[in-house]
């Protein structure tokens, strides 16, 4: 079965556990001590915390897709992981947060958290979002950009 209609759907209407379904990935939710969300490919499934809120988990979500979509691997190569961190968040957010909800909420968010609850997306991860829109002249944006990696 193809994926692609769930893929092109993006923004608010993005379902990343449905894409993950599709896929035949098994979402398995269980205490986690250092991580919200872990790429399981020796199991298929997607490993998320418990706990979260369904933002967080749908954030969580869509990066660990990325990770199932590029076929990453543990490569145990610090370096090489951080890029496949960097990149899965990037291409998560880019789905997570379509421009043109954005624009939308730009019209009158006054603030990131503000702007964040409305796209049902995390603080970070809509930072990530702006970052990659580097130079739009969104609001909220922080100057010099986000430094984390993962």
């Amino acid at each position: 079965m193809s994926v692609t209609p769930l893929l092109i759907t993006a923004g608010l209407q993005y379902a990343p556990a449905a894409v993950l379904e599709e896929l035949g990935i098994a979402i398995v939710r269980t205490w986690l001590r250092d991580t919200w969300g872990a790429w399981a490919p020796e199991r298929r499934a997607v490993v998320v915390a418990t706990g979260l809120s369904s933002t967080q988990e749908r954030c969580v979500l869509a990066h660990e897709l990325e990770h199932v979509l590029a076929h990453d691997l543990d490569c145990g190569n610090r370096i090489a992981t951080m890029r496949q961190e960097r990149r899965a968040d990037r291409e998560a957010a880019r789905k997570l947060v379509a421009i043109s909800d954005l624009a939308e909420v730009a019209q009158w968010a006054s603030d990131l958290h503000t702007a964040a609850a409305e796209l049902h997306v995390t603080e970070r991860l809509l930072e990530v979002r702006l970052n990659d829109l580097r130079g739009e002249g969104w609001p909220w944006r922080r100057q010099g950009g986000s430094k984390i990696a993962g």
